[in-house]
């Protein structure tokens, strides 16, 4: 899959917003389309790897880490994603503590809950200048 890096202005990058508190998913999905995104919504990781597998216009992954009806939590879903789409960088949030060493892949961030909107926007837009 190529990057064409004559994405237009007019082209928001798409963010895949992986949250299984269905509030805490509205109010980051209103603060990322307000933001400027495109969000596509998944309430735990198995739909999250569906959603990825369908739409390879996917620029970034917002993840929370404790999702307990998935087959895995938001740390597994973040190694997976970098294996498989490398070009999609990660960004992880949870309000259960900070990652151990071997929790996040290599180049992915993390927010601690609860974040500011501020923050979560700053950091996905630097992200989304980084895979442009």
């Amino acid at each position: 899959m190529t990057h064409d890096h004559s994405k237009t202005a007019a082209e928001p990058p798409v963010i895949l917003l992986v949250e299984d508190d269905g509030l805490l998913l509205m109010e980051a999905a209103d603060t990322l389309v307000d933001a400027g995104f495109r969000v596509l919504e998944a309430p735990q990781a198995d739909k999250a790897l569906t959603i990825l597998e369908r739409h390879e216009e996917i620029d970034l992954l917002m993840t929370d880490v404790d999702m307990p009806q998935g087959s895995m939590d938001g740390f597994a879903l973040a190694r997976l994603v970098a294996h498989r789409w490398p070009a999609i960088p990660v960004l992880v949030v949870s309000g259960m503590g900070t990652p151990g060493p071997h929790d996040m892949p290599d180049g992915a961030r993390f927010i601690p809950k609860p974040y500011a909107p501020t923050t979560l926007v700053r950091t996905l837009r630097a992200f989304a200048r980084r895979a442009a």
